[in-house]
């Protein structure tokens, strides 16, 4: 009897002390949480400058962050802060602004038009994991964003078996070409001259002057964020030769679909792609809206043996060889 009271009593003690031990371990799961995440000093500049746009060497007077068009991408882990600045210099001729598509915050306050010799700082947690796009938001809208004042920023899962490990990522960010970037009526009236992948005119496209491509081995899963810039047109985004294995709306994890031919992106929208490339040879990714891929949004994922590492968004700037 003796032992059974003892045996029961310690029982008792365990069971009584699990609940505990459950929010002990519970609250050291989220302070660990929060120790892991980050915060990001992200500063950018508005430039006013041209930039080339295609392989002969035609200049464009853009509007952009940091000089380049498309901006620099902002990579963070979920949960993680940012702490953004903008500046607009004196020797500036208009307002710009910041608008992140992954922040959750006021509007009106952060997302004002910054006037020229003005800096303006905002904070956001990046909440949600996926790919977004970010852009101006002074007026008219329209015209910074066809003018290059946009890019993407990658929030990556914190946990990230959450999806596939991929052997290599690349970002693309479609958007429309405007020959007379002061035709605020011609972008209004979706009257675009040509398309874009990360501004330039059949910039991967190795077939076409002054063109390179996207490189991959066979058998590596390639990953592409990618973000419609606009201002106006759907992307209907295409691997031809292959099937999309997964396609993740607005880049989370948790919006997965397989085995996908062809998945529309809506202007202002992102999604996430992978593609796995069984053989060596050329796999153009295109808008299958062949408006704007016959008239440059043509990118060629070219899959060979001897594919060299490559950065997130290659060929941006896009700097052509003395003639």
């Amino acid at each position: 009897m003796h032992t059974q009271r003892t045996t029961n009593h310690s029982g008792r003690s365990l069971r009584n002390a699990l609940p505990v031990l459950g929010m002990t371990l519970g609250l050291l799961a989220g302070m660990d949480s929060s120790a892991q995440a980050k915060t990001h000093e992200i500063k950018m500049t508005a430039v006013e400058t041209d930039i080339v746009i295609d392989g002969g060497g035609e200049k464009y007077a853009a509007w952009t962050f940091n000089g380049q068009f498309p901006g620099p991408v902002v990579r963070v882990t979920e949960g993680d802060v940012v702490n953004f600045t903008l500046t607009n210099p004196a020797t500036n001729k208009n307002p710009h602004a910041m608008d992140f598509h992954a922040a959750e915050v006021d509007f009106l306050k952060n997302y004002r038009a910054v006037n020229t010799g003005e800096t303006h700082s905002f904070s956001f947690t990046a909440k949600k994991p996926g790919v977004f796009f970010y852009h101006c938001g002074a007026p008219p809208m329209i015209q910074h964003v066809a003018r290059g004042m946009f890019g993407a920023i990658i929030v990556d899962p914190k946990n990230a078996k959450v999806w596939p490990k991929a052997d290599r990522e690349y970002v693309l960010v479609q958007s429309e070409y405007f020959k007379n970037p002061n035709d605020v009526q011609a972008m209004f009236d979706r009257k675009y001259d040509g398309m874009m992948f990360n501004g330039g005119i059949f910039k991967y496209h190795p077939f076409v002057t002054g063109g390179g491509k996207l490189d991959a081995k066979p058998g590596e899963r390639v990953r592409i964020y990618f973000v419609n810039a606009g201002p106006n047109e759907f992307s209907s985004f295409h691997p031809i030769g292959e099937i999309w294995d997964n396609v993740y709306e607005s880049g989370n994890p948790a919006n997965n679909l397989k085995g996908v031919q062809t998945y529309v992106v809506g202007p202002g929208s992102a999604a996430t792609f992978d593609v796995v490339v069984e053989s060596a040879g050329a796999y153009p990714l295109v808008t299958h809206s062949l408006t704007g891929a016959l008239r440059g949004a043509i990118a060629v994922l070219l899959a060979g043996p001897d594919a060299k590492a490559a950065p997130l968004m290659p060929m941006v700037p896009w700097e052509l060889p003395a003639k």
